[in-house]
């Protein structure tokens, strides 16, 4: 087996509640494996966080790189819409 350190947390009150709540509902056997469980978690999820983080840098340099900001009607964009959509459902009853 690992060897195990032990570490001293400080949680926020709710946090600490959270915590007891799922040991004292069995969910969990001790508060150790509540944080265990959750650093687990967040090490898996942070991948994604920063994949997500990328896409979004990405999008934004792409959008500045799109050329120059016009002036847009919004009446223009919602007929436009509308036109769509109409179009879509008479597809969807005469298809």
């Amino acid at each position: 087996m690992s060897s195990v350190e032990k570490v001293s947390v400080a949680l926020s009150p709710e946090l600490l509640e959270t915590v007891r709540q799922a040991v004292a509902t069995g969910e969990y056997a001790s508060a150790s494996e509540v944080i265990r469980e959750a650093l687990r978690d967040w090490r898996l999820r942070q991948p994604l966080k920063r994949a997500e983080v990328e896409r979004l840098r990405k999008a934004w340099s792409e959008g500045l790189d799109s050329g120059e900001v016009r002036a847009f009607d919004m009446e223009d964009i919602k007929r436009r819409a509308r036109e769509r959509f109409q179009n879509a459902s008479n597809v969807r009853r005469n298809g």
